[in-house]
């Protein structure tokens, strides 16, 4: 993102981007002819069994002990590592072409996406404590992984080092950069394939990065006006694949969208901005078209139902637009990636949810752009609010199929923890797509029952319907709302991410949803 030319609330203006610039490559060496700053290597536990005069097994480690005097044997032992998931241990040696050797444990076997995206992270968190430039990275048993596993092992592995390593330090005063630059893949083969699926975790990455920097901006910075500019910007970057649409709120009137409109048109100073980015391919004809629908709530203070005590969270609402920004990101690494066979549409009603005299109360009906009719029990579900018009906007588009992702509800977070997005669907194919999408890409997601029969507790006396339901169960009637606006006709899937799109631990964005979408784009692509 870059700097904001308007005067902003408390004189902010964030800094350059530190979005990670590093050369992957593959390479035919062995790991101890490599020169550099340090050598990783993943193992699992029988990686690091030893034989009856106390050598490693393994080939690689063996090596590598026997080229240290037996210091790696050592300080395994003295440390206790045994290839345990999470497990680490980096040595800073004399008398080989690099500086340091690190092990890093994958638990007793490795064979998912999220594990090597795991270890990746890993890799990066030891490159920046020792502040490596330049490493190379090995597997202990890439003797036994099938060929054409290992391209996407790399990808994976890759993808994590760049989330591992980036550092949003935009808005502190004395940023530290990134030094690392250079990562050589040793032992998992080279060629045209492999180039291919190292490009790819490059920009899925960079897709991620942005992603993250959206939802790391605060809420003084990122309005929605902000938003819509930042995706003009990476508009007129991939002009050839990439045009756009913002509507501002005279618009927003004229496309009677009184659900989007209930949220924001009187309750702020910042005015509500539409968003429809389109990706067209390059060249050929269009066999499919999809719809990615995000959450954009720049900043949720609730409404008249505020998010008061110390268990509202309100000081994270700036992550309400985590869908929004998942969408966006995708479609950045999309615009690189320039899938043939597909058109695609990225829709977003982007708003502030804030207290004005003149704002919605509860109580408040209002009028979706189907007609269908809303009281408004509680101003603080405004999210799904929003999403009804945009829901209907892009299923007027003649989309096939529509993935909208949200930070919907708090009940969901409850069920699944922070680390796992709920899904839910009426569409068997569609699930079976994006579960496969996100198996592939490390992501976690858990699939929640569409039970239509809490429906009843979504019935109002004098509209058609509330906005929530009892508490219970809320993630489902949250999911059975949004269904309320989408066609038949249109295969649908609602992502409920409230959970996995913010590390509580660091306060950060963790940029999650970006590789599944581009991973289920691929995959419907000619």
């Amino acid at each position: 993102m870059a700097d904001i030319a308007r005067v902003t609330l408390g004189l902010t203006r964030p800094g350059p981007s530190n979005a990670p610039k590093i050369n992957f490559a593959a390479k035919d060496i062995d790991a101890l002819e490599w020169s550099g700053d340090l050598v990783a290597v993943g193992v699992i536990e029988k990686d690091v069994e030893r034989d009856e005069e106390g050598d490693f097994k393994k080939s690689l480690l063996h090596r590598l002990n026997e080229a240290l005097g037996g210091l790696l044997g050592e300080a395994s032992s003295e440390e206790e590592f045994s290839g345990k998931s999470a497990q680490s241990i980096v040595l800073r040696i004399s008398g080989l072409r690099f500086k340091r050797v690190g092990l890093f444990g994958l638990g007793q076997s490795a064979s998912s996406a999220a594990a090597f995206v795991g270890l990746g992270e890993a890799i990066a968190a030891a490159a920046q404590a020792s502040r490596a430039a330049s490493l190379a990275l090995s597997l202990a048993f890439s003797e036994d992984l099938s060929a054409e596993s290992k391209p996407d092992i790399a990808s994976a592995i890759a993808l994590g080092i760049v989330n591992g390593i980036f550092d949003d330090n935009r808005y502190k005063s004395n940023p530290k950069m990134s030094l690392l630059q250079s990562v050589a893949v040793l032992g998992l083969g080279f060629g045209p394939n492999m180039e291919k699926k190292l490009k790819y975790a490059e920009y899925v990455s960079s897709g991620i990065v942005f992603g993250k920097e959206l939802v790391n901006s605060p809420a003084n910075i990122l309005t929605p006006g902000q938003l819509a500019g930042e995706v003009l910007k990476i508009t007129h970057k991939y002009n050839d694949v990439l045009s756009a649409k913002i509507f501002n709120e005279e618009e927003i009137i004229e496309m009677k969208m009184g659900s989007y409109l209930g949220v924001t048109a009187a309750a702020t100073a910042n005015p509500a901005h539409f968003i429809h980015l389109c990706y067209r391919p390059p060249c050929g004809p269009v066999l499919t078209k999809l719809g990615l629908v995000g959450k954009g709530i720049t900043f949720d203070s609730g409404g008249y139902n505020l998010k008061t005590g110390a268990n509202s969270n309100i000081e994270t609402m700036k992550k309400d637009m985590g869908g929004g920004a998942a969408i966006f990101g995708a479609a950045k690494a999309i615009a690189e990636l320039k899938p043939l066979g597909v058109e695609i549409h990225f829709v977003v009603a982007a708003c502030e949810n804030m207290i004005c005299a003149t704002g919605m109360r509860p109580s408040d009906i209002v009028t979706a752009s189907n007609g269908k009719t809303i009281e408004v029990n509680n101003t603080d579900a405004e999210g799904r609010l929003t999403l009804a018009d945009a829901l209907i906007y892009t299923c007027k588009l003649g989309v096939d199929k529509i993935i909208d992702l949200a930070t919907l509800t708090g009940a969901c977070m409850i069920a699944l923890g922070p680390s796992v997005a709920g899904a839910f669907t009426p569409n068997e194919e569609l699930a079976t797509e994006v579960f496969a999408a996100a198996e592939r890409s490390g992501e976690k997601i858990w699939r929640l029952p569409m039970e239509e029969s809490y429906w009843e507790f979504m019935k109002s006396g004098v509209a058609d319907m509330i906005n929530t339901g009892p508490g219970q169960g809320g993630a489902i009637t949250g999911a059975l709302f949004l269904k309320q606006f989408v066609d038949e006709n249109v295969q649908w899937m609602h992502l409920d991410m409230s959970g996995p799109i913010w590390d509580a631990r660091k306060s950060i964005a963790t940029g999650f949803g970006v590789s599944t979408l581009v991973e289920w784009v691929m995959k419907n692509s000619s």
